[in-house]
């Protein structure tokens, strides 16, 4: 495993003996990693600003990247598989020892393509570490009740350990009347309002952390990259993301700030952070003159951008510039296979958690 040494101001790249690998993944598969103390909506008038700072960099970070230096790729892709790798063992231990196999229950509602691409993926993931999916499928048109009446079953099903309603729902639905019916217990997505609450509360533990700002601290964590005491920025304050992702950084001692639409002059909060988690749909508005040197970036953004020269008209760039942010940071994630893959695998993590914690299995 490739981690950064955040030791030193160069940040350079070190090989992480087997034996700690192993201390992290049994971590891991204990439940959520990072509760020891232990990303997202702008409005789209949200403004880049692309500001050239006067102040010069410090010394001795100034000397340890040179101008064309090229940041540490993490690797969320990489950390995914091995993730998935680790719960197939767990679970084939689980069956093994106890006869379950732990359930995955994901509801979908009306025919958007990306949502149902998304399930889609989600169900070949449990396929592949062995948790048993289920799916339902409800016509756009379908009732509140309707609806509400298969998070019911399924929250009396002992078959199922995790239950996931795909959002967005469409418009007639109240969503947080549907986000509420699902059992806590079983609310491996995290959006319960007790798990939220539970999260921002100094000596609670949430029964779940959702799952994308839960891989965000994951791939910080398998990198080596320490964030106690660190500055960090969080862009966004979404319900799904970036709320919980600022909570979970403060769980792990990082002093923490929230850029939003309404923040006057983003760039002066951002050329201060340690370390950034961008999560706002604006696709590279965070540019090289927003970044401090050395800072560690963490891009949860997936916007598409027209490119005539793809097959598809349009690639994938994230939040944050990727071709400046290489020259100055000193690890971030790219975009695609970087945060994208660890939701889905934070999700059948949550799920694995779920079904030990239900059948007492350690």
């Amino acid at each position: 495993m490739v981690c950064i040494d955040c030791s030193s101001s160069s940040a350079t790249a070190r090989l992480l003996p087997m034996s700690h690998q192993h201390v992290a993944l049994r971590r891991f598969l204990r439940g959520p990693l990072y509760l020891r103390p232990p990303c997202c909506s702008f409005p789209r008038t949200f403004k880049t600003l692309t500001v050239h700072s006067s102040a010069s960099p410090s010394p001795v970070l100034a000397a340890s990247i040179a101008p064309e230096a090229s940041a540490k790729v993490i690797d969320g892709k990489s950390v995914a598989k091995q993730i998935r790798d680790e719960i197939t063992t767990e679970v084939s231990r689980m069956k093994d020892a106890i006869g379950v196999i732990p359930g995955l229950a994901v509801i979908l509602v009306g025919d958007r393509k990306d949502s149902a691409t998304y399930v889609r993926n989600k169900k070949k993931s449990c396929e592949s570490v062995g948790i048993n999916s289920y799916e339902v499928r409800l016509p756009e048109g379908s009732t509140e009740q309707e609806l509400l009446k298969f998070i019911s079953d399924f929250n009396d099903d002992p078959s199922v350990h995790g239950i996931l309603v795909q959002l967005p729902l469409p418009s007639h639905m109240n969503e947080q009347n549907i986000l509420n019916a699902v059992c806590i217990e079983k609310d491996v997505d995290g959006f319960h309002p007790l798990n939220i609450g539970r999260l921002a509360m100094r000596g609670r533990e949430p029964t779940f952390v959702p799952c994308t700002p839960k891989g965000c601290i994951e791939l910080l964590h398998r990198y080596g990259i320490n964030i106690k005491g660190k500055r960090a920025v969080v862009i966004g304050r979404s319900n799904i993301v970036g709320m919980p992702a600022a909570l979970l950084l403060q769980r792990e001692d990082a002093t923490v700030s929230i850029v939003h639409s309404r923040t006057k002059n983003p760039e002066e909060f951002t050329r201060q952070a340690d370390i950034i988690i961008s999560a706002v749909g604006q696709p590279n508005m965070v540019r090289g003159s927003w970044i401090k040197p050395g800072a560690v970036i963490i891009d949860v953004g997936i916007n598409p951008v027209e490119d005539s020269k793809s097959p598809r008209g349009y690639r994938l760039v994230g939040d944050v510039c990727y071709e400046e942010a290489t020259k100055i940071a000193s690890a971030i994630t790219p975009v695609p296979g970087g945060v994208g893959p660890m939701t889905i695998a934070m999700l059948l993590s949550n799920t694995f958690i779920s079904a030990k914690r239900i059948h007492n299995f350690q």
